[in-house]
Formats: structure tokens, C-alpha cells, sequence
């Protein structure tokens, strides 16, 4: 005979609470610490801007306070060439105060390099600063919010990319667009020649704990390119490496780039300056001369954003 036993009302009292605790508490926790979770491509804007900035000096090893237009000043002048149309110069003053803002809001430190933009405090001309009055306050809005990620770089060659395609985070305004407004642009055809054991040795010491194996004339192929034209993905001996890691292992200006093996020699051929997402500054300055507005040359090349204050 089978004996049922009794239920204590504890044990059902506890594991209520605990279920609770696991559908309700959990995930409120995790929102409130991790608030990227929700929408990790977009950063909450309320129409705020700081008036001042903490910005640390690399070479000086020290922090300074200075007000944020000052700073976006000596950014403009450190990011792009005051001989640029002052439309591309507005351009550029509106994506660095949106990409500057963007990493205040996440609780990064400024710094004077471009681990987040170069700048400067020196000799800024009048142009620039004249190009960032005339778009004082204002930033890009993606769906109402701030388009944090304003990512740019120097120069094209051809179409820009879609961000998943080079960094991690997919975001709904870098998407592969046309640049081909660049006729002033530097780093066109630049060609590098190695060996291929020189090869085979840049490629080992950048990625040590890679098995090449034998690195030949047959063991070197482009395999994949992206939807902007870059190298993606690439064989090289018995590993598959991304175009941007034969870029940083080659110093490389772009990952833009085609290859030859002639005999024991390798030649890779690159076009472009930058990682390829966002605005390209010399695409950026072709629009201008081509008479678009700094409102039209951002909404290019962020794609489904505005300008607002």
C-alpha cells in the first residue's frame, strides 16, 4: 500500500517565494545593472548636454576640465583637415559631439587619442570654430534617440560597411552606403610586398596562439568579402583570419585590399583609410563640394537619423 505524505505549507510557501524571486526580482536587477540589455544599440537621450568635461591628457598624465564645445573644438580640429567645406566640418562637429556624448552617457573617461577621438588645444582655426558654433548643441537622433555609436573614419574607396560586419553590435544607422565622393582622398593603390616567411612571421607573432601551419603560395586565398567590399574572411595556411586581422598584422590602412603571390613574394594592394563604418571624412567633404548640407551628408551616411538639440 502506497502512503501519501503530507505536504508541509512551508515547503509550498518557499518555493512561491522563490519563483517569484526568479521571475519578478531577477530580471528587474538585471535591467537596472545592465541596462544595454534592453536596447544595446541605443543610449537613452533627454535632450541634456554637460557643460564641462573631464578629459585626460595622455602625454601630460593628467585630467583637465574644460566646457564640452571647447572640447568638441579640439576635436574637429584634431579629427579632420580645416581645409575640408565647412559643411563636412559641421558634419564632423555633430558626429563627434553625438559619439562624445554617447560614451559619457556609458560612464567612459575621455581621452585626447583615438581610443576615443584625437584632439587638441592648440591653434584652433576659426573655421572650425566657426563650424562647430554654427551646430552648437546639436547630435544625432536615431528614432528619437541618441545614435551613440557615430562612428567615422577617413576615407572609402567605394561603399561603407554594415557595422556587424566589422565590430560586434549591429546598429540600424551604419549600413552599407555609396561614398563616392572622394576625389581628394589620400591612400589609393597602396601596395605592400613581403616574402612569404616574412608574411608567415607577422602573421604568427600577431596571433600566437594560431597554428598556421605551412604558409604557401597555395595557402594564401581571399575567401569572403563584405557587403562594402572589405576583405572578411581569408585563408591563410590552415587558419581562417578576418581582412582586419591582416590589416593590424600588416599595418594596412584598409582591409580593402587584394593579394598576389609571385613566386616566393606577396603583394598586398590597398584602397581606403579607416575601418570602413559610419562617415567617411573625405566622402564627407566630396558631398560638400558637391553642395549638400551637413544635414544631408550625415543622413547618408547614418542612415534613418536627424539632427536635433
Amino acid at each position: 500500500m502506497l502512503h501519501r505524505k503530507k505536504i508541509d505549507p512551508r515547503h509550498i510557501a518557499a518555493y512561491i517565494i522563490s519563483m517569484l524571486l526568479l521571475i519578478v526580482l531577477l530580471p528587474y536587477v538585471s535591467i537596472k545593472l545592465f541596462p544595454s540589455m534592453i536596447k544595446p544599440q541605443l543610449a537613452a537621450y533627454d535632450g541634456k548636454l554637460p557643460k564641462e568635461v573631464s578629459l585626460y591628457l595622455t602625454k601630460e598624465d593628467r585630467y583637465v576640465s574644460l566646457s564640452f564645445e571647447t572640447y568638441i573644438q579640439g576635436v574637429v580640429a584634431a579629427e579632420m583637415p580645416d581645409s575640408f567645406d565647412e559643411e563636412a566640418l559641421k558634419a564632423q562637429a555633430v558626429a563627434s559631439r553625438t559619439y562624445a556624448l554617447g560614451r559619457i552617457n556609458a560612464g567612459t573617461q575621455l581621452c585626447d587619442t583615438v581610443h576615443c577621438q584625437a584632439y587638441r588645444s592648440d591653434n584652433i582655426p576659426d573655421k572650425v570654430k566657426k563650424a562647430v558654433k554654427a551646430t552648437k548643441e546639436q547630435v544625432l537622433l536615431y528614432d528619437g534617440q541618441l545614435a551613440a555609436h557615430a562612428l567615422y573614419f577617413s576615407s572609402s574607396a567605394g561603399p561603407t560597411e554594415n557595422s556587424q560586419d566589422v565590430f560586434s553590435g549591429t546598429f540600424p544607422y551604419l549600413v552599407s552606403v555609396d561614398s563616392s565622393y572622394e576625389p581628394g582622398a589620400t591612400h589609393k593603390e597602396e601596395k605592400v610586398t613581403l616574402t612569404l616567411d616574412q608574411f608567415a612571421k607577422k602573421m604568427e607573432e600577431a596571433f600566437p596562439k594560431l597554428d598556421f601551419g605551412k604558409i604557401s603560395k597555395s595557402t594564401v586565398k581571399i575567401r569572403s568579402r563584405s557587403a562594402g567590399g572589405r576583405v572578411a574572411t581569408c585563408r591563410v595556411g590552415k587558419q581562417t583570419v578576418s581582412g582586419a586581422d591582416i590589416r593590424s598584422a600588416l599595418g594596412l590602412y584598409s582591409a580593402r585590399f587584394t593579394l598576389s603571390v609571385k613566386g616566393n613574394r606577396i603583394t598586398f594592394t590597398s584602397s581606403g583609410s579607416g575601418h570602413g563604418v559610419g562617415m567617411s571624412q573625405y566622402g564627407a567633404d566630396g558631398m560638400a563640394k558637391k553642395g549638400k548640407t551637413y544635414q544631408e551628408i550625415l543622413a547618408h551616411y547614418y542612415q534613418g537619423t536627424e539632427v536635433g538639440k
